[in-house]
């Protein structure tokens, strides 16, 4: 009932988050999207930029996936059901309100074989041992992605958990957000991950899209 209704008017429910602000579930126009007071985290319009970041990238779709910012899980639905990616996906989120409204509201659980982990990112990539084929960067704090993202100690420790040419797409970007901080981030790690940058996606987004090298 509530997906019939939504295509004549929105259904929202709000959720208040730490991390996140308040959090917006939204039925609209016959499905579920998860929104900040500004930006769209899942299943909108951010669901079209990684599927354009997917689109453009070679990756194996049987090696192990590790995706940073979890969101409502919109990159899961691409990776299985889009792209037939077949190996274990590996989801780091930080809130777990976002974990929550996951599970509950877009039953990420379907997506298996598939680990969530509550915790930092910036934490995890320094902790973690485990080698993967395909990394997906998605930090964002509304529109903006912390700075700690942007600082070489991340990706070098990053670039210890790729497997040789693995596939990196890091969604850097809203507008003209973080574009000083793209840059020299281009040039710091030119000896670890050959990046791609593709400006504009979808009109907004900034992508890189990289190689270990």
């Amino acid at each position: 009932m509530k997906k019939a209704f939504s295509y004549l008017w929105p259904l929202t429910k709000k959720v208040s988050s730490e991390f996140s602000g308040e959090l917006e579930v939204t039925w609209l126009n016959g499905k579920k999207i998860l929104d900040t007071k500004n930006a769209n985290y899942s299943y909108g319009a951010l669901h079209q930029i990684l599927d354009v970041a997917l689109q453009k990238t070679n990756a194996d779709r049987g090696g192990h996936t590790l995706v940073l910012g979890l969101g409502g899980g919109s990159i899961l639905q691409l990776l299985r059901k889009k792209y037939n990616f077949y190996g274990k996906i590996t989801a780091v989120e930080l809130d777990s309100k976002i974990i929550e409204i996951a599970k509950k509201e877009f039953n990420i659980q379907q997506y298996e074989p598939l680990e969530v982990i509550g915790k930092d990112a910036e934490k995890f990539v320094q902790q973690n041992h485990t080698k993967y084929e395909t990394v997906i960067v998605d930090l964002f704090i509304d529109v903006k992605v912390p700075e700690q993202f942007f600082k070489i100690e991340f990706w070098q420790n990053l670039a210890n958990l790729l497997q040789p040419e693995a596939t990196v797409i890091f969604n850097a970007g809203i507008g003209e957000n973080h574009q000083k901080e793209i840059e020299t981030l281009q040039q710091q790690t030119n000896q670890l991950i050959s990046f791609e940058k593709i400006s504009h996606v979808k009109g907004t987004n900034t992508l890189l899209l990289g190689k270990k090298i």
